[in-house]
C-alpha cells in the first residue's frame, strides 16, 4: 500500500449506536493503526427526518468510551473537514450535474402518484416495477422528453430528481477484500435516484463523493450495504475516480444463531446491545463491563486470529488484526462469552483499582467509613474477586465482610446445627479469644489442632463455624475472612449465633 491508508467510520444519527456499529469502527480503527493510517468519523445526517437530537454526542462519547478514539471528524478537524453531511450540502448538486453532463445521470419529473400508478399496475400483472433501462423512456424524464420541454419544466421550477442511469447488458466484476470476486448483471439494476427535490443527496451520492473527497483508501462497512456496492462502484467509474477497497463486515447474528443481533433480543435475554444506556436501555458500560472487555469480544465476532488466544489488549489486536481472517459468515453473539471476558479483564485489575470501584457500592449502601479503610478494602477484593464477573458482584460475594449476618441459610442451619454445635462453637470461640496472633495461619493452626485432639470431623465445627461467621455456606478461605473481621467481631457473630440460634 503505497498511499497512506485512511478508514472512514461513517454512522447516521438517527438513534443510539449498536454494538454491530462499534464493531465496524473497531475494524476500521484496527485496519487504520495497523498499517499507520487514519480513522475519519463522518456523520451522515442528510436525512434530516430521521435525526436524534443527542445522537451526535452518543456516538462520539461511546468510541471516546471503548478506547477507540478517531483522528479526524466533528470538533477533530482535519484537512477535509467538515465532518457532518449537513455542512456539506452545497457540494453535491454539481457532482449531481456533472453526471447529467456525461451522459450517467437524468432528471427524473414522475410524481410519486405517477410511480404508485406503475408500482400497482406491475403488481395486478404479477411483476415487479424496476425504474430502468426498459422502460425509463416511456417515464417522466430528460431521456424521454425533449430538450425544450426538459428546460421549461426546469424553468418553471417543476419537482424533480437526478436518477443514475444503470448501463444495460454490462457484467460488473467487483471485488471485495473479504468476500472475493462478485459478479453482477447491470439489467438488474434499478436507476436509483442520487440528488432529492428537497435539494439534498441521497446517501449513495453523498456517501461516494465524500469518501472521494476524503481519500478515502478502503471502505469497510456492514454486509448490509453489499447490495449498493455496485452502484458505488458504477458511480466511480462514472466520475473518472479510483475506487477504494471494499469489504462488508458480516452480521452479528441472534444468540440463537438465526437473524440479526437486535435490541429486543438485549430486552429479551436481558443483556446490553448498545456500548451506553440509552433511554430505557442498559448499555455495557452501565452494566460493569470493562471497555477492553467490550472491545476484545467484539473484535472477535466474525474475525479469528488464527491461533487458540482469545483475550488480546488492544495493541495486540492492532498487530494481530487483517482482513483476510475476517469470516463471510455471520457471528453468533454469546452473553455468557461477553460475560466470560469481563471475568478475565476483571481479574487483571489492581486490588487498588477494584476497591475503588467498590467503594462507590458501599457508600451506596451506606456503610459507614470507619468501618472499612482502604487497605481492609483491598484486602476484601483480593479474597473473592476469583468469583465476580462484574464489580457489581462484589457486594453479594463479600457483604459479611462489612455486616454480621443478621439470618442464617435455613437449609444450611438445619443441615449443620446439631445439638452439640453450640457447645463446640463456644470451644472454638475461647480458643480465638485466646490467640495473640490472630493471623489465618496461626487462627487455623490452633483451631484444627483442637479438632484433631478432641478426634472430631472437621466438618462438625468448620460448616457451622462458616455458616455463624457468614450467615451461608459461601466465602473464600474461612480463616481469611476471621483474620479480616478481627478477633472481636468474629467472638461477637458466634456469640450471637448461639444465642440466636440455641440448641
Amino acid at each position: 500500500m503505497n498511499q497512506k491508508v485512511r478508514v472512514r467510520f461513517a454512522p447516521s444519527p438517527t438513534g443510539p449506536l449498536h454494538i454491530g456499529g462499534v464493531r465496524t469502527a473497531l475494524f476500521n480503527y484496527l485496519f487504520a493503526k495497523k498499517h499507520n493510517g487514519d480513522f475519519v468519523l463522518r456523520i451522515e445526517d442528510t436525512d434530516q427526518n430521521r435525526y436524534v437530537e443527542g445522537a451526535e454526542d452518543y456516538i462520539v462519547e461511546a468510541l471516546t468510551w471503548c478506547g477507540i478514539p478517531f483522528d479526524e471528524g466533528p470538533g477533530k478537524e482535519g484537512h477535509v473537514g467538515p465532518y457532518r453531511q449537513s455542512e456539506r450540502k452545497h457540494l453535491y448538486k454539481d457532482y449531481a450535474l456533472e453526471l447529467i453532463e456525461k451522459g450517467h445521470a437524468y432528471y427524473a419529473f414522475d410524481s410519486s402518484e405517477q410511480l404508485d400508478f406503475h408500482r400497482k399496475d406491475h403488481e395486478a400483472k404479477g411483476k415487479t416495477f424496476i425504474y430502468n433501462w426498459h422502460n425509463r423512456l416511456k417515464l417522466s424524464n430528460s431521456l424521454s422528453l425533449g430538450a425544450e420541454e426538459v428546460r421549461q419544466k426546469l424553468d418553471a421550477g417543476e419537482d424533480y430528481v437526478i436518477r443514475f442511469k444503470s448501463p444495460q447488458d454490462e457484467t460488473l466484476f467487483l471485488n471485495d477484500l473479504i468476500r472475493g470476486e462478485i459478479k453482477i448483471d447491470t439489467n438488474i439494476l434499478d436507476d436509483k435516484i442520487l440528488f432529492k427535490s428537497d435539494g439534498m443527496p441521497t446517501y449513495h451520492l453523498a456517501n461516494i463523493v465524500d469518501d472521494h473527497l476524503m481519500e478515502i483508501t478502503h471502505v469497510i462497512r456492514g454486509e448490509e450495504w453489499l447490495p449498493s456496492l455496485a452502484l458505488h462502484q458504477l458511480l466511480y467509474n462514472a466520475f473518472g475516480w479510483e475506487a477504494p477497497q471494499f469489504a462488508h463486515l458480516p452480521l452479528i447474528m441472534k444468540p440463537i444463531g438465526k437473524g440479526k443481533l437486535s435490541k429486543r433480543d438485549g430486552e429479551k435475554g436481558g443483556f446490553p446491545v448498545f456500548p451506553l444506556s440509552w433511554n430505557e436501555s442498559q448499555g455495557y458500560r452501565e452494566a460493569g463491563y470493562f471497555p477492553e472487555a467490550v472491545v476484545n469480544f467484539l473484535a472477535l465476532l466474525g474475525w479469528n486470529p488464527g491461533t487458540e488466544q482469545e483475550l488480546f489488549r488492544l495493541d495486540e489486536l492492532i498487530q494481530a488484526f487483517s482482513l483476510e481472517r475476517v469470516n463471510k459468515s455471520g457471528a453468533r453473539f454469546d452473553p455468557e462469552k461477553t460475560k466470560w471476558y469481563n471475568h478475565n479483564y476483571l481479574q487483571t485489575k489492581s486490588d487498588k483499582e477494584l476497591a475503588d470501584l467498590f467503594n462507590v457500592i458501599l457508600n451506596d449502601k451506606q456503610i459507614p467509613r470507619d468501618t472499612r479503610n482502604d487497605n481492609f478494602v483491598e484486602q476484601v477484593v483480593s479474597l473473592i474477586k476469583e468469583r465476580a464477573n462484574f464489580v457489581s458482584d462484589f457486594w453479594e460475594l463479600g457483604n459479611y465482610f462489612f455486616e454480621a449476618p443478621l439470618t442464617y441459610n435455613e437449609k444450611m442451619v438445619k443441615k449443620q446445627w446439631k445439638e452439640e454445635t453450640p457447645e463446640l462453637m463456644q470451644n472454638v470461640a475461647d480458643i480465638l479469644e485466646n490467640c495473640d496472633d490472630f493471623s489465618s495461619a496461626n487462627i487455623e493452626t490452633q483451631v484444627k489442632n483442637w479438632i484433631t485432639k478432641q478426634e472430631l470431623s472437621f466438618g462438625k465445627v468448620m460448616g457451622p463455624l462458616r455458616l455463624i461467621i457468614v450467615g451461608d455456606l459461601k466465602g473464600p478461605h474461612l480463616f481469611d475472612i476471621l483474620e479480616l473481621i478481627g478477633k472481636e467481631e468474629s467472638l461477637k457473630r458466634i456469640a450471637a449465633a448461639i444465642d440466636s440460634l440455641g440448641n
